[in-house]
């Protein structure tokens, strides 16, 4: 079922949504080469309960028989990780890495969550162009966020913007809805059909997160029932933003 938000619970939404665009202000910051993905945890979680909110993916529960919660506060995933990466005193950031953070933070009830992708140093032109593709392909999928589109509206932007440029969309995770629950009503893939699925409304909250490989698009899951990497190795980025949607222009809630 898609919530619908009052403009109480908007406000709320804004609050939690403030808090994770200050907490990737703080870690843009602070990441560096030679700092473990363990400090940047523990950088970021400090930073939400110094806000007043909580880390949301800390103890996360997928409800997935034999998958544990979520030892950390944030994920990061390396290069070739693709998403849910586990943070670790023994990952070491390198020079020449790129680093995907996916933060939740959980204030007054609400959720706001969002994704970055950083460029540690310098990288070849193809690495760049992957992190902006990844970016824009989030834009691309954002014009169609207009009460009156459809969820594949969203969806087929995305995916047709990110073919063009040669690479590949995840399709076995996407975006969704949010608001007291981290994951609501309805889920927005990043390839589709235009013109599916239900119309968009205001006071709808979306969480849209374009997940781009550079290679093929198939992937795997680490032991640790957490890590997604992607088969052939191929580097892979994520960007992601909590919007809302309004009569007008949709309004991003996780960017200052």
């Amino acid at each position: 079922m898609v919530t619908i938000k009052s403009k109480k619970e908007i406000e709320l939404m804004k609050e939690a949504c403030k808090v994770v665009a200050l907490t990737y202000q703080k870690l843009e910051k602070e990441i560096k080469p030679g700092m473990s993905t363990y400090e940047l945890d523990q950088i970021a979680e400090k930073t939400m309960r110094d806000l007043g909110a909580i880390p949301a993916e800390k103890g996360y529960n997928p409800g997935i028989k034999g998958v544990p919660e979520f030892p950390a506060s944030i994920c990061v995933s390396i290069n070739d990780e693709v998403i849910h990466g586990i943070p670790s005193k023994h990952r070491i950031i390198k020079e020449g890495d790129i680093v995907s953070i996916d933060t939740v933070a959980l204030k007054n009830g609400y959720n706001g969550d969002a994704a970055r992708t950083f460029i540690i140093g310098k990288v070849p032109k193809e690495t760049k162009r992957l992190v902006d593709v990844t970016k824009q392909a989030f834009f691309e999928g954002i014009k169609y966020a207009k009460v009156g589109y459809r969820i594949g509206d969203i969806s087929h932007a995305i995916g047709e913007y990110v073919k063009s440029q040669g690479f590949s969309v995840v399709r076995e995770f996407q975006g969704h809805g949010i608001g007291k629950d981290m994951h609501e009503d309805p889920g927005i893939p990043n390839y589709g059909k235009a013109g599916r699925g239900i119309r968009l409304e205001p006071g709808m909250t979306l969480a849209i997160e374009p997940m781009v490989i550079q290679g093929k698009p198939n992937i795997l899951e680490l032991d640790d029932g957490w890590t997604i990497v992607t088969e052939d190795g191929s580097l892979s980025a994520h960007y992601e933003n909590t919007i809302l949607i309004t009569e007008k222009e949709p309004k991003i809630l996780t960017i200052l």
